[in-house]
């Protein structure tokens, strides 16, 4: 089983970018522990701070993995290109947010990728990774 996370703008600074909302946690470090705990999964990460690149990654991950956990980050709530990117591959994605997004601004509370999306986790901090994961192991196992 291979499953695909994909990081968006903002996601390398995990750790010290407003840790009040992000937590203190690098996402290198929750990825090994990660790897560490599903050994039987392949698990793979990419981040991107730019747009055209993270529509790049779900495009060739999108028809030779099992599963793709994406956070897009700020791109969530503005971005055509990597909406239809999730539409147009045949791979599940679970799209998460570490934050609350439906009790943060308004113009966060919209994201344009759900409706393609098998599932979103949102709020309940760095640990939605593993969420993701381990719904799509479930699903794929079904």
């Amino acid at each position: 089983m291979r499953i695909v996370i994909i990081n968006g703008p903002n996601l390398n600074l995990l750790g010290v970018r407003e840790p009040e909302i992000y937590g203190n946690q690098t996402f290198d470090a929750y990825f090994q522990k990660l790897q560490q705990a599903y050994p039987e999964i392949e698990l793979l990460a990419f981040q991107s701070n730019v747009e055209g690149e993270l529509v790049n990654l779900i495009q060739s991950n999108g028809f030779n993995s099992d599963g793709i956990i994406l956070n897009a980050g700020g791109y969530t709530h503005t971005s055509i290109a990597i909406a239809d990117a999730v539409a147009a591959i045949n791979t599940p994605v679970i799209e998460v947010h570490l934050s609350n997004i439906f009790a943060r601004e308004p113009e966060r509370r919209v994201s344009l990728l759900s409706k393609s999306c098998k599932g979103i986790i949102s709020g309940l901090g760095i640990q939605v990774y593993e969420m993701g994961l381990i719904s799509l192991a479930g699903k794929l196992k079904a």
